[in-house]
């Protein structure tokens, strides 16, 4: 049996499918919510109600457990403190909970640069989750990614909203020349799948990144050529965007577009050019090639999506 958290999110949802085409049973630990989970339809997983702060409900989740999967997050939405509620407390709570059910295996996604003494916020709560695991005695591989993207991602989805309903300009953090190294969230799941039957992979810390490195800037002249749209890039300081998106963040607590989104742009975020081949074989996709869904999505479903969390 294997428990996935964070399966209503943007990565659970991809991977859900691939586990269930291979066979495995599954099952998801989903928070508390009034509305129903958004778990991908068709797929028989069987379902825990149980926050990671509830104690009793991981327990409950994990019996018969052998392997867990563990993707909960509250980097994109949420205030800052949910990210070390979350992200590093909620992980806490679910290894102590994992090594008293005897499970197997924990495969953990972190972030790319994850450090205890990291600056920003995800970084560093990521970094504490990671010694957690670390420490706990369990058998664990940890994936830190570059940044993902995908028909329902964040980040990715905010800057096409941003440029294709922006009132012909867009605002540049910087000079849009931070080098990033975008991974299609399909070819990621592939890993995680295939690190579940990889024994080299056991008690390692791996680093995930895409086939190729690409600026901000040229990430965002691509969209608008996959969008058939022009605007005006004007170059902005950080910090009056950084002033900004904490605004938004006031206003609307689930805003899309936050600090920690800003974060991502703050340094180059790149590992080995060669990772996912290194480590399983596999040719990732590249930006361009699998960036079209963009031009099908109805940009302003997209943001109220966003916001809601719909």
């Amino acid at each position: 049996m294997i428990l996935v958290t964070g399966a209503t999110g943007f990565v659970g949802r991809a991977l859900l499918p691939r586990l269930a085409e291979a066979g495995l049973e599954l099952r998801c630990l989903v928070r508390p919510s009034r509305r129903s989970p958004r778990l991908p339809r068709g797929i028989p997983v069987q379902v825990s109600i149980a926050s990671l702060a509830d104690a009793r409900g991981l327990r409950a989740a994990l019996v018969g457990v052998d392997t867990l999967i563990h993707l909960a997050g509250a980097e994109w939405h949420g205030r800052r403190g949910d990210v070390f509620a979350v992200d590093a407390a909620g992980t806490r709570a679910l290894v102590e909970a994992a090594r008293e059910a005897g499970v197997g295996r924990i495969v953990y996604l972190s972030h790319l640069g994850a450090d205890r003494a990291s600056a920003y916020p995800v970084l560093k709560a990521k970094g504490i989750a990671e010694e957690f695991i670390r420490q706990s005695g369990l058998t664990y591989t940890i994936v830190r990614s570059t940044l993902l993207y995908g028909a329902e991602d964040v980040f990715l989805n905010v800057v096409a909203a941003l440029v294709k309903l922006g009132p012909g300009l867009f605002l540049m953090p910087g000079d849009g020349r931070i080098s990033l190294q975008p991974l299609w969230v399909e070819d990621l799941v592939t890993c995680l799948e295939w690190s579940l039957s990889d024994l080299t992979s056991l008690n390692q810390t791996i680093a995930l990144g895409g086939p190729e490195f690409i600026t901000f800037g040229q990430m965002v002249q691509t969209v608008m050529e996959v969008l058939g749209v022009r605007r005006l890039v004007i170059p902005v300081r950080p910090p009056f965007l950084r002033a900004g998106a904490w605004l938004m963040e006031q206003i609307l607590p689930r805003s899309p577009l936050t600090t920690r989104w800003l974060d991502y742009l703050a340094v180059n975020r790149t590992c080995e050019l060669t990772s996912v081949t290194q480590y399983f074989g596999l040719k990732p996709a590249r930006f361009v090639n699998t960036v079209d869904y963009l031009r099908d999505k109805k940009w302003f479903m997209e943001m109220t999506r966003l916001i809601w969390g719909m």
